[in-house]
């Protein structure tokens, strides 16, 4: 059940983030306590010093930054491009791989720190431990019209 609710409070945060003009220490402050579970970190206290000066200071784009290379140290920032009058960021497990090949995730906003963060809220909803168990589960939903059939050759 407490997996489900984290779903729902990140779909809920990234409709903020989409409808949002700017950054805010409000809104940043309601992304760092529902999504970051490392955040204040005792063994990384110079990192989460870091972000609450950039929080404090109203440098949205290096906090946000920051708040990925603590709470996502196997995620990197792959691409940030601005088209259209749009800030594009895709964040990646392993950009060295060709673009067909990754599985990024990929942001975009008209602000550049809203753009980041969202991406941030993407990633962290994905990279999330799943309640699933080790064996996969079988549909039990089987038509009426299935008939297993022997396929193999014996003659």
């Amino acid at each position: 059940m407490l997996a489900l609710s984290e779903h729902h409070d990140s779909l809920e945060i990234s409709d903020r983030l989409r409808d949002a003009n700017a950054v805010t220490t409000d809104l940043i402050s309601e992304i760092i306590g529902e999504t970051c579970r490392r955040f204040p970190s005792a063994g990384q206290a110079e990192k989460t010093a870091r972000i609450e000066r950039l929080v404090g200071s109203g440098a949205w784009t290096d906090a946000a930054l920051a708040l990925i290379d603590l709470e996502l140290p196997l995620w990197q920032v792959r691409r940030i491009a601005y088209d259209e009058g749009e800030w594009y960021c895709a964040l990646s497990r392993q950009r060295e791989l060709p673009d067909w090949l990754d599985r990024s995730i990929e942001a975009r906003h008209a602000d550049l720190p809203l753009a980041i963060l969202s991406a941030f809220v993407d990633a962290k909803r994905n990279a999330a431990p799943s309640s699933r168990t080790s064996v996969p589960t079988v549909s039990r939903d089987v038509s009426p019209l299935y008939e297993p059939v022997l396929s193999d050759n014996f003659g």
